[in-house]
């Protein structure tokens, strides 16, 4: 059986007419359809998302494997309501000015051509390691000296 390859001809060079090849599309924010990473188990679904090159997947849904893995390879998943998730299915992305901004720090996307925002949940370990440009690794070595000085404390008693 042969793969079928949707972006690449077969010579390896890219496929005009699609759209993850068109550099009017190019972002970091991935906007999916529901149920986004269903039935993907492994790793590797997370890792081609982030090979890509996308930093934000929204869906109004993900499997919980697929949110896991995700975000500890540095891709933030955001769950947003149906209702909103049809109003960026709606929205015109041709135009330059119609963007999608992620704040991570309130915990909202707003869709920027309508000013419509929506409130998403993320685990509070994984913001900070998200704002602090850390994986779960960097996260303990910041932690180092706390972590000695609990060990040393416990150590005593």
């Amino acid at each position: 059986a042969t793969a079928k390859i949707w972006r690449f001809e077969a010579d390896g060079t890219p496929k005009k007419d699609f759209v993850l090849n068109n550099p009017h599309y190019a972002g970091t924010v991935l906007l999916a359809g529901k149920n986004f990473g269903s039935g993907s188990s492994r790793e590797h679904a997370a890792w081609a998302v982030a090979g890509y090159g996308f930093r934000v997947v929204v869906s109004t849904f993900f499997a919980d494997i697929f949110r896991n893995n995700a975000m500890n390879n540095g891709v933030l998943p955001v769950v947003v309501p149906e209702a909103f998730s049809r109003e960026l299915e709606q929205t015109d992305w041709r135009v330059p000015a119609h963007t999608v901004t992620i704040d991570l720090p309130r915990q909202i996307i707003r869709n920027d051509a309508t000013g419509s925002e929506a409130h998403f949940d993320i685990n509070p370990f994984k913001k900070e390691c998200f704002l602090q440009g850390y994986d779960d690794i960097d996260y303990l070595l910041a932690h180092r000296e706390d972590i000695e000085n609990f060990e040393q404390k416990r150590q005593s008693l």
